[in-house]
């Protein structure tokens, strides 16, 4: 049998060859919170048959109470002990869910399910596979509840420091390793530039396992940080004068197993192929940047000059634009990796991975001509400039974000329209609930003087 289980036999073999006792099921609500549930080994042979029944009214984004019942069918190829429960007998395993109605039918709110359906239309167009590599920064802290008000950072170190600069550097390393041990391929992992900062960077897969990928990590980064004492937090902006957390995404579209993003008869090294997909995700950038900026924190992240992108430009060197291809050498991917420098590590990674492709899709479809690079500093330019050149930004609040999704039929095709009406009334909570806070910031500011 093959290393990965591929088949319920595969993996029934594995539960029994190592002693597993508790499986766990794992899936995400429409947010991306991970969500999970045991049940005995015994009962798996049943779940892959039938799946498990639960409440999905009590799912944040799922069904009303009305309609319910859902199940959650384990896909096999997802199977792995989990490293920080005791191994042998009364072991424990994880795998992910697909949701569906009873007899089957899939649920058109489940993640997983959004994410298929856009790969369904790249096979629809030809391609074979759409790889992702993702690099997830996070922050370790001392606490999760400051008493100050201000996030305890571990040290002052910065991009690649080391020894005792880098105090998480053995507690990054034992998390490398647990992700190793549950299918996770760890290409490199670094001090980042903030202090108590870091990134770990994953091989590509294909774009589901890339997203389990990133939820697995998620977990495994807070796991091991909890065993140290310390919270490990993948908020996009916890400190205000320090680098926000992004989580840059690596793409190859491949077509007959090859990579379609690149073409060595061309002066660039791209296929037009590659050019009309990079137009497709800088022209509708703006409306889906709720799937990819997801919480009101995240753009306090894409702001100029803290490194994250603000300008729906692209380029091979310069770092300010949204989009990046990087050099030979410089990208975890192989060929013309087209990186996509906004997506946080706090948003629901299946959601975020189905828009850039939909977006992508959508210029290799209708034929999108590819803008021209801009290799200088965009941060550098005056709003007069960046207008004249038809430079467009991003939202700089979650408000306007939503305003750009709420009309975009893209995003509608993309989410559906069960999930796009969930998804829009949440985050629309969230705004309201942020812009009636009045913050230490403007009491400071303004009571002693308005």
């Amino acid at each position: 049998m093959a290393d990965h289980p591929k088949s319920p036999s595969d993996v029934l073999e594995l539960v029994e060859q190592q002693g597993v006792r508790f499986v766990h099921l794992w899936f995400t609500d429409v947010l991306g919170h991970l969500k999970s549930f045991s049940i005995n080994a015994s009962e798996l042979e049943g779940a892959f048959e039938r799946g498990i029944g639960f409440d999905g009214a009590s799912m944040t984004g799922f069904n009303p109470i009305e309609e319910s019942d859902m199940f959650a069918r384990p896909v096999p190829e997802t199977f792995s002990l989990i490293p920080w429960r005791p191994e042998g007998v009364n072991s424990v395993a994880r795998m992910y869910c697909s949701i569906e109605f009873s007899g089957g039918r899939p649920y058109e709110g489940d993640p997983r399910w959004i994410l298929q359906s856009a790969l369904d239309r790249a096979a629809g167009m030809g391609f074979d596979g759409f790889l992702v590599s993702p690099e997830i920064e996070f922050y370790y802290f001392a606490s999760s509840r400051p008493a100050d008000g201000r996030p305890e950072v571990l040290d002052e170190g910065g991009y690649f420091d080391l020894t005792t600069l880098d105090a998480g550097s053995e507690v990054r390393r034992e998390t490398v390793l647990a992700l190793e041990r549950m299918g996770v391929h760890v290409a490199s992992s670094h001090h980042e530039a903030g202090p108590s900062q870091h990134e770990l960077d994953i091989k590509p897969s294909g774009a589901m396992t890339a997203a389990d990928n990133v939820m697995t990590t998620k977990i495994v980064v807070k796991e091991y940080a909890v065993q140290e004492g310390w919270h490990a937090t993948f908020m996009p902006k916890p400190l205000g004068d320090s680098n926000g957390s992004g989580m840059h995404m690596h793409q190859i579209l491949t077509r007959g197993g090859a990579d379609a993003f690149s073409d060595p008869d061309r002066p660039d090294g791209l296929s037009s192929t590659a050019g009309s997909f990079i137009a497709g995700q800088l022209r509708h950038a703006r409306e889906i940047s709720p799937l990819y900026a997801q919480w009101v924190n995240s753009y306090k992240r894409l702001v100029p000059g803290f490194e994250a992108p603000v300008y729906p430009s692209w380029s091979r060197r310069n770092r300010s634009s949204l989009i990046r291809v990087p050099q030979p050498g410089h990208s975890p991917g192989a060929g013309s990796a087209v990186e996509l420098r906004c997506p946080d590590p706090s948003c629901n990674p299946y959601l975020c991975m189905a828009g850039m492709l939909q977006a992508g899709l959508e210029g290799i479809e209708k034929g999108y001509e590819l803008p021209d690079p801009m290799e200088e500093n965009l941060y550098h330019l005056d709003p007069e400039e960046m207008a004249r050149r038809g430079i467009d930004r991003l939202p700089a609040t979650l408000g306007e974000a939503l305003g750009a999704a709420a009309g975009s039929e893209l995003v509608l095709r993309t989410l559906g329209e069960h999930t796009f009406r969930r998804f829009i009334d949440l985050k629309r909570q969230e705004w309201d609930s942020y812009r009636i806070q009045v913050t230490p910031f403007e009491i400071e500011r303004f009571l002693p003087v308005l």
